[in-house]
């Protein structure tokens, strides 16, 4: 289960997370990690994940016009009984938590540089938390941070074959 911080613009409108250009970076680290790519969807959905989110609408812009408005606290606090229940039928085996709010909602407080390139155990799920993946984050554009995704990502690989994924 990929969990990240709300729908955008072209997830609004198509119905379908991640179906924007966060979703073309996601599906290739999902990709390099050894899951395959669904058959009759969009890049951005894979044969074996199940995508959500905090919250299930989209904030809008962000005032300063780069990106998308956080949702607020209040925002994901209404959210998260859908994302309970769907945690409940889904029963992931793997949480894949994509930008800081998601990994603050499941981890508490914890800086990108502190908990990507690590695996986390959450009520017996394996959790893998990863940088935002729109454009709009820079944070994965170091050597050392870039360093970390591939870490994350290789974590992700080995859990997959653990699992028989």
């Amino acid at each position: 289960m990929v969990i990240g911080q709300a729908p955008g613009p072209v997830t609004s409108r198509e119905g379908t997370h991640f179906a924007g250009p966060a979703g073309r970076t996601l599906a290739g680290w999902l990709e390099a990690a050894g899951f395959q790519p669904g058959e009759e969807h969009k890049w951005a959905y894979l044969s074996a994940a199940w995508l959500s989110s905090l919250t299930r609408c989209f904030p809008g812009p962000s005032k300063s016009g780069n990106g998308d408005r956080a949702p607020s606290r209040r925002e994901v606090e209404l959210c998260r009984p859908f994302l309970e229940e769907e945690l409940a039928a889904v029963d992931p085996d793997i949480i894949v938590l994509v930008g800081a709010l998601a990994i603050r909602q499941f981890l508490g407080p914890a800086s990108l540089d502190d908990v990507v390139g690590k695996r986390f155990e959450l009520d017996g799920r394996a959790v893998f938390p990863f940088p935002h993946s729109s454009g709009v984050s820079r944070w994965g554009n170091s050597p050392a941070n870039k360093a970390k995704i591939a870490a994350t990502v290789e974590l992700l690989r080995t859990e997959r074959e653990r699992l028989g994924l």
